[in-house]
C-alpha cells in the first residue's frame, strides 16, 4: 500500500495494542435473494436507490460490528500503518466534537460548515489533538479512508463487503422494511440506532446517549446478529458508486460498477437526521472519493472463504 511503512520511527508512540491479528466476531449470512432499493421512494433522486431489484448471493460470514480502535491499533502496531489522514496532515470533525486549538483548525468544508478541517486529527486522535483513541477502545475507529480498509483487510486476511451483501446482511432476512429492525424509527419508544435528535447542526438533545460516536454493541443487533448497521458510522463497501447501477445491476453476486471516482459508503452516522441526511435506512446509500477521511467514517469486514 502508498502509504504503508516498516519505519518503526515513524510510528506514533501513543499505539500500544496487542500485536496479534486483530479478533473478529463473524456472523454467518445465508444466503438467499432479497429485494435490493428503495421500497418506500424516500430516498434522494442523486443516490441511485431504486429501482428495486432482485439480487441473490451465497452465503458468507461478516464483522457483528464495524472494526473498532483496539482492532485497527493491533493493525497498525503489527505494520507500521500510517493512515491517509496522518500522511495528509489533517482532517474532519464536527465542530461539536473538535478538540483543538484554534491554531489547529486549517478550515472549513463549504457548503457543510459544521465540519472542520482539523491539523492532527486522525484515528488517533479522533476529535483532535485532544484526544486518543484509547479513552474510546471500543468505538469504531474513524477517519478512515477507504484505501485505509483496504490495507487493513490485506493485513488481516479478509475483505469489504460488496454493497448487495451489506445491505442484505443489514436486513436481516427481514425483507422490505424501511430500517434494519423494522417501520419505525423508535419502536416501542426505543432509540434504536444513534442518530442526530434535535436541531441540526447546532443542537443535539443527546437522547439516545451520545453526541458522536458509540461503542460498538450499544444498541440491539439486527436479526442476523449485525450490530449498528443504522447510525454510527459510516461504513465502506467494496463497490464504486454510480447512481444509475441498479438500472442495469446482475441479479446474481452483483460486484458494483467496474469504474467510477467515488467508493459506496452504506449505514448512516450519529450526523443523520431525517432534515439533513435521511441514510440511516437500510437502503439508503451515498460515496465519497476512496482517500477521503472523517471522524464519522469506518468499516467492517467479511471473511474469505
Amino acid at each position: 500500500m502508498e502509504h504503508q511503512t516498516n519505519d518503526i520511527d515513524r510510528r506514533e508512540p501513543s499505539v500500544t495494542a496487542n500485536r496479534a491479528k486483530a479478533h473478529h466476531v463473524d456472523v454467518q449470512v445465508p444466503g438467499g435473494h432479497f429485494q435490493m432499493g428503495d421500497a418506500f421512494n424516500e430516498g434522494y433522486e442523486a443516490d441511485g436507490e431504486t429501482p428495486v431489484h432482485e439480487v441473490s448471493l451465497e452465503g458468507f460470514r461478516i464483522d457483528a460490528t464495524t472494526v473498532t480502535n483496539n482492532m485497527f491499533a493491533a493493525f497498525v502496531n503489527d505494520t507500521g500503518y500510517r493512515s491517509e489522514a496522518q500522511v495528509y496532515g489533517s482532517s474532519a470533525v464536527f465542530h461539536l466534537l473538535a478538540t483543538a486549538a484554534r491554531s489547529e483548525i486549517v478550515g472549513s468544508v463549504e457548503g457543510a460548515p459544521w465540519w472542520l478541517s482539523i491539523r492532527g486529527a486522525s484515528w488517533l486522535h479522533p476529535t483532535g489533538p485532544g484526544s486518543d483513541w484509547k479513552e474510546a477502545p471500543d468505538h469504531p475507529a474513524v477517519h478512515i479512508s477507504h484505501n485505509d480498509a483496504l490495507a487493513y483487510c490485506q493485513w488481516a486476511g479478509r475483505r469489504l463487503p460488496t454493497e448487495a451483501e451489506w445491505e442484505y446482511a443489514a436486513r436481516g432476512g427481514l425483507g422490505q422494511l424501511r430500517y434494519a429492525w423494522g417501520n419505525d424509527l423508535e419502536p416501542q419508544g426505543n432509540h434504536a440506532c444513534n442518530i442526530w435528535q434535535g436541531s441540526f447542526p447546532t443542537e443535539n438533545s443527546v437522547e439516545d446517549g451520545y453526541l458522536g460516536t458509540a461503542p460498538v454493541r450499544s444498541f440491539q443487533p439486527n436479526a442476523y446478529g449485525l450490530y449498528e448497521v443504522a447510525g454510527n458510522v459510516w461504513e465502506w463497501c467494496a463497490d464504486w458508486f454510480l447512481p444509475k447501477y441498479y438500472r442495469k445491476s446482475p441479479k446474481n453476486n452483483p460486484q458494483g460498477p467496474t469504474i467510477g471516482t467515488g467508493r459506496v459508503m452504506r449505514g448512516g452516522s450519529y450526523l443523520c437526521h431525517d432534515s439533513y441526511c435521511n441514510r440511516y435506512r437500510v437502503a439508503a446509500r451515498t460515496s465519497n472519493t476512496p482517500d477521503s477521511s472523517s471522524g464519522n467514517c469506518g468499516f467492517r469486514t467479511v471473511a474469505l472463504p
